[in-house]
C-alpha cells in the first residue's frame, strides 16, 4: 500500500487539502459517533485516526458517542431483555444504571484510550459531569429516557481551550439526582448548537438522505433546511430518518453552520467530508440557495 503513491503524489494530495484545512483550523467540529463504525474494530481505528489528524492540524474536535449495541449486549448477559418504543429504549431504574456503566464507563474510556494511542490528547466526560446535559423525564412510559432542558457547555469549552479532545457520553441528569438515557443524535445537536460549531457530522449506517431508500445511488448530496422540509411532505424523508433530520434542523436553528449526515461505514469518511471537494453524505445548510 505504501508503494502505491509516489512522494510527489502524496505532496499533491496535501496541497489539494490545504484550502479545506485553512477553513477548519481553529473552528469547532462536533462528530456524533455510533452504529457500525463503532462496532467494526477496523473502522473504529480509522475514525480515531481521522479525529487525531484533524486535531493535530488545529481543528477543535468534540466527539459525542452512543453505545446502543453494547448496552443491549450487557443487558442480555445480565438476563434483561431490551424493550423499545418508537425507536427509544425503555429505561427503568436498573437499565439506566446499565446505560451509565456502559456509556460513561466502558465505551467512553475505550474511545479516550484509542485517541491517546493514536497520538491525541483526550478527556472523557459524561453529560453528568459539570451538569453538562441537564434533563427531565421525556415520557413516563419510557422511564428514565431524558428530554434535554439545558446544556452547561463550560466543561467542553474548558477542555477545548486547553487543547484536549472532549469525548462525551450521552448520559444526562437532573437536580434531584436522577440519571437519564439521552438520545445520542439529540445530545450531539444540542452540544453543537451550544458551541456554535462550524459543522456537525452525524455518522450513520446509510449513505445519507436517499430519494429512493433502496437505491444508494439516489443520494441527495446537498439540501437547504427549506428543501429538507419539503422532502418530509413528499415522503422522501421517512421512518428512522425523520428524527435524525429533525436533529440536524434543530442544530442549525441553534447556531450550527451546517450539518452532514454521512455513512460511517466508509473508511476515512470524516476526512473525505472535511478535506475534499466531494464530501461524503448529505450536507444540510440553513440558508436559501
Amino acid at each position: 500500500m505504501d508503494n502505491q503513491f509516489s512522494n510527489a503524489q502524496r505532496a499533491e494530495v496535501l496541497t489539494q487539502a490545504l484550502p479545506y484545512i485553512k477553513r477548519y483550523v481553529g473552528r469547532i467540529v462536533v462528530v456524533k459517533y455510533g452504529g457500525n463504525a463503532m462496532i467494526n474494530e477496523h473502522l473504529k481505528q480509522q475514525v480515531m485516526e481521522d479525529i487525531v489528524l484533524l486535531w493535530l492540524i488545529g481543528v477543535k474536535i468534540v466527539l459525542v458517542h452512543g453505545g446502543g449495541p453494547e448496552i443491549s449486549e450487557l443487558m442480555a448477559r445480565l438476563g434483561k431483555k431490551p424493550e423499545f418504543k418508537d425507536g427509544l429504549r425503555v429505561t427503568d431504574k436498573e437499565t439506566v444504571d446499565i446505560v451509565q456503566m456502559v456509556l460513561a464507563g466502558k465505551v467512553n474510556k475505550t474511545l479516550v484510550n484509542l485517541l491517546e494511542m493514536k497520538g491525541g490528547k483526550a478527556i472523557g466526560l459524561s453529560g453528568m459531569d459539570g451538569r453538562l446535559i441537564e434533563a427531565e423525564m421525556k415520557d413516563e412510559k419510557l422511564g428514565y429516557v431524558g428530554r434535554i432542558t439545558r446544556i452547561h457547555i463550560e466543561p467542553v469549552t474548558d477542555l477545548l481551550s486547553n487543547g484536549y479532545i472532549p469525548v462525551v457520553s450521552t448520559v444526562g441528569c437532573d437536580r434531584r439526582g436522577n440519571t437519564y438515557n439521552i438520545n445520542g443524535d439529540t445530545a450531539a445537536a444540542s452540544i453543537a448548537g451550544a458551541l456554535g460549531a462550524e459543522r456537525l457530522i452525524m455518522m450513520t449506517d446509510i449513505a445519507g438522505i436517499l430519494r429512493d431508500k433502496d437505491d444508494p445511488a439516489s443520494l441527495i448530496p446537498e439540501l437547504t433546511v427549506q428543501q429538507a422540509t419539503q422532502l418530509y411532505k413528499d415522503g422522501v424523508i421517512s421512518g428512522g430518518m425523520i428524527p435524525k433530520v429533525d436533529c440536524c434542523i434543530k442544530a442549525i436553528d441553534e447556531g450550527v453552520k451546517n450539518v452532514v449526515i454521512m455513512d460511517g461505514r466508509v473508511p476515512h469518511s470524516i476526512l473525505m467530508e472535511l478535506l475534499t471537494n466531494e464530501g461524503a453524505g448529505t450536507w444540510i445548510r440553513g440558508e436559501r440557495k
